[in-house]
């Protein structure tokens, strides 16, 4: 018996340090993807793929997001063009705000289509909803998500959309992957961002992104490429499908 208790021992200490062995790379690679950094005036301190992350506007600046002059500054109008939405379509708007897009949009896929409008501060959520209810605009499900993970079900969305957002992603790889995940087999994830390449655009730099940028960040994932929208004023909207 005491035979058998020793070597039930050595086999167990074997399996874990064998389980630590797999564990320790995927830690490495985790700590790896992000590059710690002395924080700019606009960012957090934290780089991935050779670009500072910017800090989040908080709740506190919704104000910007509901300014009237926003449909002239972007051209909103030419993006739901750009966007081609059709009835019934399930639409994520990642990073959603106060909903200023995602009440454009609930209209385009009705009926019988919803927007999924996703945010991870609880104020922003609650002013999304209590818009919504005001132009009532039923099939707009707001959700609270957290800073890694969108919390969407797998294959459920047939385009998700980021506006202005994706530069201030704290975990901007994790975001992306549980994006992909929440696509269905074929769908779209859309990248609104502010050029980097056009010094006139009016927008600090690091709430800018380059195309180059956008499709360095997005390609490391199951994502190909489609095409870039440069018919709005300040923004180019990169386009990437799922790959089968």
């Amino acid at each position: 018996m005491a035979f058998d208790s020793m070597h039930r021992r050595r086999i167990l200490i074997a399996l874990a340090t064998m389980a630590l062995g797999l564990i320790a790379p995927l830690a490495s690679a985790q700590v790896e993807r992000y590059v710690a950094a002395p924080a700019s005036a606009d960012g957090i301190g934290k780089r991935y793929m050779g670009r500072e992350i910017a800090a989040v506007m908080g709740w506190q600046g919704a104000a910007w997001l509901e300014r009237e002059e926003r449909e002239r500054e972007e051209r909103t109008d030419l993006l739901l063009v750009a966007l081609d939405l059709k009835p019934g379509m399930v639409v994520a708007d990642v990073g959603a705000g106060t909903g200023y897009l995602s009440r454009r949009m609930a209209p385009a896929v009705a009926p019988g289509g919803k927007v999924l409008a996703v945010d991870v501060q609880p104020e922003m959520v609650g002013m999304l909803q209590a818009l919504a209810r005001q132009e009532g605009l039923s099939n707009i499900q707001a959700s609270l998500g957290a800073e890694d993970d969108v919390k969407l079900p797998s294959e459920s969305v047939d385009l998700a959309i980021m506006v202005d957002v994706y530069h201030e992603l704290a975990y901007p790889y994790e975001v992306l992957g549980s994006i992909v995940r929440a696509l269905r087999p074929g769908g779209h994830v859309v990248f609104v961002e502010y050029r980097a390449e056009d010094p006139r655009v009016p927008i600090k730099r690091l709430h800018k992104m380059s195309e180059a940028q956008v499709r360095r960040e997005a390609e490391v994932l199951p994502l190909v490429w489609e095409r870039t929208v440069n018919a709005l004023p300040w923004q180019h909207m990169v386009v990437f499908r799922k790959r089968l």
